[in-house]
This record gives structure tokens, C-alpha cells and sequence, in this order.
């Protein structure tokens, strides 16, 4: 059995991010949910203070966290507070839920390449929350997209380039 790491990401409506995660090389699998509340066993109807959230299963072998988050800056806008496109509220904020000082200090690192890029207007405003419990979303929000192909979502690649060249 092979040793995998898990990522923990918010960055909008989790359709969106997970479709695009699932593709990347090195995600062993992908899974929305909601963290960061004020409730336990949050709903899609019912998750005050949750963000929608994506939990990343990863080979380390073949990606690393930091790349993982170089993609995370690359397909949604993290410029804007609690909002992306026309999802507006907390639970559409940007942040990544940190399980260790290793990853707070490659989130740090990752943000300060982001901004030193000047590739998006506006500074990152991307919060580091702690880890907090994932609550699995319901089962029809899980792999959305690929049970519903037109459905909506707001996240694609704004970068073709990664910030870690």
C-alpha cells in the first residue's frame, strides 16, 4: 500500500475545483465537503461559517503540495474576499486548511510567488486557516460536473504557465 498525503482546499463552488483537481497528475482521488464551520454534519443547505472545501488524496511521488497549490492559484480568483464569479458568502472563500507548519510555510512561500508575479490586479487575500474536521458533502454534490457535464461552474485554468517557473 502506498503512502499518500491528503490537501485540504477552498476556492469557491467545489464542482468546479474538484473537476479540474481529478485530472492532475498524482491526485489519487477527490472529495467535496465543507470545513471551517460552526456546525457538525453540515448540509449543502445548512453550513454556516463551512467553506465549501475539496479534500485531495496525492501521491507525493508524483506531486508534491506545492504544486498542488501553484494549480489552486492558477483556476479560481484568489484576489477576491468570500466570492468567486457569481458565488458570493464565506462559504466561497479562498483558504487552505493547514495540517502542519511544513504546509503553512509552502503556503506562505507559494502566496508570496503569486503576488510577486503580478499576474493577478489585486494582492492574494487567500486565508491559512488550521485544519479543521471535513464533512463530506452529499452524495449527489460529489464529481458533479461529471454527472452533470454542463453544469455550472466558474473555475478553468486563468494561467497556462505555473508560478513555479
Amino acid at each position: 500500500m502506498k503512502n499518500f498525503n491528503k490537501a485540504y482546499i477552498a476556492g469557491g463552488c467545489f464542482w468546479g475545483m474538484e473537476d479540474l483537481f481529478r485530472y492532475r497528475e498524482g491526485i489519487i482521488d477527490t472529495e467535496v465537503g465543507y470545513q471551517g464551520g460552526e456546525n457538525e454534519n453540515p448540509t449543502y443547505r445548512y453550513h454556516p461559517g463551512h467553506a465549501e472545501s475539496v479534500e485531495l488524496t496525492y501521491d507525493p511521488s508524483k506531486t508534491s503540495f506545492k504544486e498542488i497549490l501553484d494549480y489552486f492559484f492558477r483556476i479560481h480568483n484568489p484576489t477576491t474576499v468570500n466570492q468567486q464569479g457569481n458565488d458570493r458568502g464565506s462559504s466561497y472563500r479562498s483558504t487552505i486548511f493547514i495540517q502542519n507548519e511544513e504546509e503553512r510555510k509552502i503556503a506562505e512561500e507559494i502566496i508570496e510567488i503569486v503576488n510577486k508575479s503580478g499576474r493577478w490586479d489585486s494582492k492574494v487575500v487567500t486565508t491559512l486557516e488550521p485544519f479543521a474536521p471535513f464533512w463530506p458533502a452529499e452524495p449527489n454534490h460529489q464529481d458533479y460536473l461529471v454527472k452533470n457535464p454542463n453544469g455550472y461552474t466558474c473555475h478553468f485554468e486563468r494561467f497556462e504557465h505555473t508560478f513555479l517557473e
